[in-house]
């Protein structure tokens, strides 16, 4: 299960509504590459046959049933600071990351 903080479904639905996402969600992808071995991938787009769809805040997010394996438990967050501003993504499965936090180890 993946589950989204409030700040970033509000964050979410702004986006969407920017780029006219209906019927859309929030595609999160789990790739190879990156520095650690594998890395995010986040994208508007429509669900396909064999993704699991979940809702929360009424945002959908779009998974694929590989990436599901890597990215169960996740949070995703929306995360301001002095340094940018930027989606956050907590993985419990993640045994380490990057020093950039864009890839990590599985």
């Amino acid at each position: 299960m993946i589950t989204i903080t409030g700040t970033a479904a509000t964050k979410l639905k702004e986006l969407m509504a920017k780029e006219a996402t209906e019927g859309q969600g929030l595609r999160v992808r789990v790739m190879g590459g990156g520095c650690s071995g594998y890395q995010y991938q986040l994208a508007f787009d429509a669900p396909r046959e064999g993704d699991r769809v979940i809702e929360h805040d009424g945002v959908k997010v779009v998974v694929d049933s590989k990436s599901l394996l890597f990215l169960a438990g996740t949070e995703i967050d929306y995360q301001e600071g002095l340094m940018g501003a930027g989606f956050a993504i907590k993985n419990p499965n993640s045994k380490g990351s990057c020093g950039c936090g864009q890839s990590f180890q599985a």
